[in-house]
């Protein structure tokens, strides 16, 4: 089959001819069809998260199972499905607590001693998140598998599985949003967009947006944005405490990963506030907040893949974009084949796009 494969830090993927194994045990083999193009990718790209190399980045992807390994349950060949890269065991003590999304096992991979997913003769490839999703296909642990229904186009559905979960489930899990609070949504990016119109969907009562590209503030008021502030126009935390009469907000969510956005993000809530940080920070970032500000029983917290529930959650966002309440057309800036991997990136780094899709069969 053929991947981009990523073998030095800051350097351009080639499109390469690998094998990938056939799938045994609770292993599903999906033949791709569309594969979104997301910050976390970019991250190891620049070497500002570290990942084993040569590696297949991608983790954002859909697409129709080909073939099952022998103990699979959850999915048969011809589904079509969204995968999550919350893999998970079923059975550790975080998988009993209803928090399957911080599985504590390592049974997402194959084991050291077993024959590699990826490999190139004697060579192996690191597959990202446990996935390598910029390829045609991927070998992947059946419990990040969830099957949708067959009228659901790939392009939209692939964002479920990484940039909608994160953003919708930080809002409505992890922040547990109620009807007619204010929310702060810091970077309108694919994540911030969905974090957007989450707010929108549980009824916030004032949804303000934070980017410093006009025309992301603009789709952000189409994903249900009240107001809109521009990042390079003055102090963000002084407008965000003029809109709210100098009480602050009861919600931030920081989708970013700066030191200075979080900070920020921090300094905008009210008192009893909750800060919710989902943006990937460098894993060097160091956080300094006023101590002082936790005695107003302000909070900041980190979410991670917006405590996703895959068989719960996937299929409902799912129907809640079927039904025209879930907006992912517009979601969707630019599609490219895999030949062009490296173009979608600086796509990316512009930072003029919410997201770019790769596409396998366009």
């Amino acid at each position: 089959m053929k991947a981009a494969v990523l073998r030095e830090i800051a350097q351009r993927m080639e499109i390469e001819d690998i094998s990938i194994a056939k799938p045994q045990g609770r292993e599903v083999l999906v033949r791709l069809e569309a594969v979104g193009v997301c910050h976390s990718d970019l991250h190891i790209l620049t070497g500002d998260l570290q990942h084993p190399l040569p590696a297949v980045l991608g983790h954002e992807a859909a697409g129709v199972v080909e073939m099952v390994g022998p103990e699979v349950r959850a999915v048969r060949p011809g589904d079509h499905v969204v995968v999550c890269l919350t893999f998970h065991c079923g059975h550790c003590e975080q998988c009993h607590g209803g928090n399957t999304h911080r599985c504590n096992t390592a049974e997402a991979a194959r084991a050291a001693d077993e024959p590699p997913r990826l490999y190139q003769g004697k060579e192996q490839f690191a597959a990202f998140m446990n996935m390598g999703a910029f390829a045609e296909q991927i070998l992947v642990h059946e419990s990040g598998c969830v099957a949708i229904r067959r009228d659901m186009p790939f392009d939209r559905a692939c964002l479920i599985g990484c940039g909608v979960t994160t953003g919708f489930g930080a809002v409505t899990r992890s922040a547990a949003v109620k009807s007619g609070e204010t929310v702060v949504v810091i970077g309108c990016g694919g994540v911030g967009l969905a974090a957007i119109n989450a707010a929108a969907v549980v009824g916030a009562g004032r949804i303000i947006a934070i980017d410093q590209v006009a025309s992301k503030l603009d789709l952000a008021r189409t994903f249900g944005a009240t107001d809109a502030i521009d990042g390079t126009q003055g102090s963000v935390v002084e407008q965000v405490m003029a809109l709210t009469q100098g009480r602050g907000v009861d919600h931030v969510i920081e989708a970013i990963g700066l030191k200075q956005t979080i900070e920020q993000g921090f300094a905008m809530l009210a008192k009893g506030g909750l800060e919710t940080i989902v943006g990937a920070a460098r894993f060097d970032t160091m956080l300094e907040l006023p101590a002082l500000a936790f005695l107003r029983e302000k909070r900041v917290q980190g979410s991670m893949m917006g405590g996703v529930r895959p068989a719960i959650d996937i299929p409902s966002y799912v129907d809640l974009y079927m039904t025209g309440r879930l907006h992912l057309d517009q979601m969707v800036s630019r599609r490219r084949p895999l030949a062009e991997i490296n173009e979608a990136f600086a796509d990316m780094r512009t930072g003029e796009l919410a997201r770019s899709v790769i596409m396998f069969n366009a």
